[in-house]
């Protein structure tokens, strides 16, 4: 896998996902030290998925995310590139597709919702992938994306920087069945912009309302947006 950068093969991408597919889920609990599992329980608060309400679940993996936003009732479709990470995700019983980001499968104002969960700065183009996105959801229908980010208090940005992140991408190595894929996903944790550079991206692209959430001292942040109902563009 070359070192990462904005301009990534989806093709080496979905590879690399579908050679850690098996041990993902627990490689991500281990270089995360546990903190995931906190993190998706706040996006789905964010989330608020409902009864009745469609969402769909882009980048989703194995589905681990999607089982969790779809406790509340509401009906959620796993979407991932890797066919690998959906396979060892069927024992979780959620509908899945198989979908690329930039060209997914679904008609227009599909869904009520769309989220991405650690997945969103593995997509190619990020501009393209949230105006395909923003196309899929229904006027007025919200956006939730939980990503990693830069924590403000600059003693915390250097030792993550510095440090934790190093002992991250270690744990993640060993307990991984592809170690390589973890230095991937390290760099691609420290090409990702600050909280401001990503909602302006996400405004750019036609959503409204956006604001975020500093998870951890902001070493994640969910950001969340709205579609523009019909009536605000008369």
């Amino acid at each position: 896998m070359p070192r990462a950068n904005l301009d990534k093969d989806p093709h080496e991408v979905a590879a690399m996902f579908d050679g850690v597919a098996r041990g993902y889920d627990r490689a991500n609990s281990v270089m995360t030290f546990g903190f995931d599992r906190r993190w998706r329980t706040t996006t789905a608060r964010v989330l608020d998925a409902r009864p009745g309400e469609k969402v769909l679940d882009l980048a989703a993996g194995t589905g681990v995310s999607t089982a969790e936003y779809a406790r509340g009732g509401a009906w959620c479709l796993a979407a991932d590139f890797s066919l690998g990470m959906l396979r060892s995700g069927r024992h979780r019983g959620v509908p899945m597709v198989a979908a690329d980001a930039l060209h997914l499968p679904f008609a227009d104002d599909s869904f009520d919702a769309v989220t991405v969960s650690l997945g969103i700065r593995n997509f190619v183009d990020t501009r393209a992938a949230l105006l395909e996105i923003a196309r899929v959801v229904r006027p007025g229908g919200r956006l939730v994306v939980c990503e990693v980010s830069t924590p403000p208090f600059a003693p915390i940005r250097f030792v993550y920087r510095k440090f934790l992140l190093r002992l991250m991408t270690l744990f993640g190595r060993f307990s991984s069945t592809n170690p390589e894929a973890y230095s991937y996903l390290a760099e691609s944790m420290l090409a990702w912009p600050d909280q401001r550079s990503f909602a302006e991206t996400i405004a750019s692209a036609g959503w409204e309302s956006v604001e975020w959430l500093n998870l951890t001292f902001g070493v994640v942040a969910i950001h969340r947006a709205i579609k523009p109902p019909l009536d605000s563009k008369a």
